[in-house]
């Protein structure tokens, strides 16, 4: 079996369409569905089970699991960057992810867990995936903080060399509508261009980037599925690993796709950024990929016109998931 955690989320839905579409339907899901339209996501998928959460680590933690493990893809984390309770944090992305770690180890199954390129903070140190450099990263919230924790934890206790930890950049596409406020900028503009046919960016509070030039590295969906599973199906290749395009584009440019995917005339309002996110904003991200790339990934990224276009066109305007619900 292939245990997806978080498995109805964004990123693991995603994956399990992806290995449904290779034939492979022994896969288990684990997740918490609560009370949004998350479940939404696992509509049309193949899958062999379904636990909690909460259930499965209990199940883990005391040796109740009674079927083969080929591979655990740790997906299954609280995302919001704003999230101000550390001790969930610390609980649900740290903790979590080493009772994860150890049953993936305890049936030698391949263990890839999601990281985040929030553990880079502001980028004073780079943005590269050495391990050397890893006690010099200072993340600029707590859930970066939670997701760098689990990163040197790994390391001190040398387990890089075993298990594959992915820094994801800006991830967008189908599948995240259940995220409420951490959606993607892309459906964010698209419901903005269809209600009001304007556009909404922050301002800049960094005289080195203008409003609307701050930079990030945006990564669909299907490059990031595509990038992960080649940890999946090459077993040698292990440490952490920057998952991006390795292209820092401009929100501007991003709102502009947006307009052009939906054959509409720019229009964009610059509003003051929340003080509570003026300390803690990435002003500029680009992922250096050049580790995955020796390790033998050769696929080309989507550009990001190509990308906004895709999911703006063919999901967005078609209210359609991954699934095609």
């Amino acid at each position: 079996m292939i245990i997806i955690t978080g498995g109805a989320g964004f990123i693991g839905s995603a994956l399990a369409k992806a290995l449904n579409d290779r034939g492979q339907t022994d896969i288990v899901i684990i997740d918490r569905l609560g009370t949004d339209e998350k479940w939404k996501n696992l509509a049309g998928l193949g899958f062999a089970d379904y636990f909690d959460a909460d259930d499965f680590l209990e199940m883990a933690e005391t040796d109740s699991i009674d079927f083969p493990i080929e591979a655990v893809l740790h997906m299954g984390a609280c995302s919001a960057t704003t999230e101000t309770d550390a001790s969930f944090l610390a609980k649900n992305n740290y903790e979590y992810t080493k009772a994860m770690a150890a049953l993936a180890l305890e049936f030698d199954a391949r263990f890839i867990y999601a990281s985040s390129a929030a553990t880079y903070g502001n980028g004073e140190n780079g943005f590269e995936d050495n391990h050397e450099k890893l006690k010099t990263l200072k993340p600029l919230n707590m859930y970066g903080y939670s997701k760098h924790l689990f990163d040197l934890w790994a390391k001190r206790n040398g387990l890089l060399d075993e298990i594959v930890g992915l820094k994801y950049f800006n991830v967008f596409g189908p599948n995240e509508y259940h995220k409420a406020e951490m959606r993607s900028f892309v459906i964010r503009a698209f419901e903005q261009i269809s209600d009001a046919g304007k556009v909404k960016l922050f301002k800049s509070y960094n005289p080195d980037y203008p409003d609307g030039k701050q930079l990030r590295d945006f990564l669909y969906i299907k490059d990031a599925v595509d990038m992960t599973l080649f940890f999946l199906d090459n077993p040698k290749a292990n440490g952490i690993f920057n998952i991006g395009s390795a292209a820092a584009r401009s929100w501007l440019d991003l709102a502009n796709a947006a307009f052009a995917a939906m054959d509409k005339k720019a229009s964009i309002e610059f509003i003051d950024m929340p003080e509570s996110l003026r300390d803690k904003y990435q002003y500029y991200t680009q992922a250096d990929i050049t580790k995955i790339r020796n390790a033998g990934y050769k696929q080309k990224t989507t550009s990001l016109e190509d990308a906004v276009k895709d999911y703006i066109q063919n999901y967005l305007a078609k209210n359609q998931h991954l699934t095609g619900i």
